[in-house]
């Protein structure tokens, strides 16, 4: 079962995007560009969504395999 986390190697402030593109499967840059667009558009949602990203999706070394 796939599992979304913060990457520890693909991350340029806290690993979201990195995380976010590991889990979709595509270029962590196409997911970046994607957040620009969307802080470029939505200016405050954008910041509050990456904080909450960023708070609640748990770290690569975090997640426990069973």
């Amino acid at each position: 079962m796939k599992k979304i986390y913060k990457s520890k190697s693909d991350y340029k402030i806290s690993g979201v995007c990195g995380g976010i593109s590991t889990y979709l499967g595509i270029n962590s840059v196409i997911i970046r560009i994607f957040f620009i667009i969307f802080l470029l558009t939505t200016n405050i949602a954008a910041i509050i969504a990456y904080f909450v990203m960023s708070s609640i999706i748990p770290m690569e070394s975090d997640i426990i395999d069973y």
